[in-house]
């Protein structure tokens, strides 16, 4: 009896303890959109900056957050400085360099520009026809997340 315990509380730390967020990528919306029509919460980052460093290491580590974007969203994670091509919404999006080796991504500006700006991190809310319906950017407590995606679901 006292292995079954152990062995239960084992498997119930581990269950909880490797809840992972999925990330999917833009090229996968069209067909998780005919499976099932969600919207989609697009994080956009860089490497360098702190407020995104620390959104991933609290917000995005959440379980509760975690398990209402993988069941209730399509979660992309973008790094606003990748360099490969990314087709989406029957475009291709390109890496714009601006000077040795910096430079930005043209679909981390599309989505991300606010009043002519784009100022990291940036939470782009799109519908299931790929269409903007919310941007934010700052950084989101995993409390102030939470009853974003809360809103997110009516």
């Amino acid at each position: 009896m006292k292995k079954l315990a152990i062995l239960i509380f084992f498997f119930g730390i581990t269950s909880t303890g490797f809840c992972q967020l999925q990330s999917r990528t833009f090229e996968a919306m069209d067909s998780l959109q005919q499976i099932q029509k969600r919207k989609i919460i697009v994080f956009i980052h860089t490497d360098w900056c702190q407020y995104c460093q620390k959104m991933k290491a609290t917000t995005f580590k959440n379980p509760e957050i975690i398990q209402s974007l993988n069941s209730d969203f399509y979660f992309i994670d973008f790094n606003a400085e990748e360099k490969r091509d990314i087709s989406f919404n029957n475009l291709t999006f390109k890496y714009q360099p601006t000077g040795n080796n910096v430079g930005v991504h043209e679909l981390a500006l599309q989505l991300g520009t606010m009043n002519n700006q784009i100022v990291y991190p940036v939470l782009c809310i799109l519908n299931d026809k790929n269409e903007i319906i919310l941007q934010y950017n700052n950084y989101l407590r995993p409390k102030d997340f939470k009853l974003l995606l809360e809103k997110l679901k009516e």
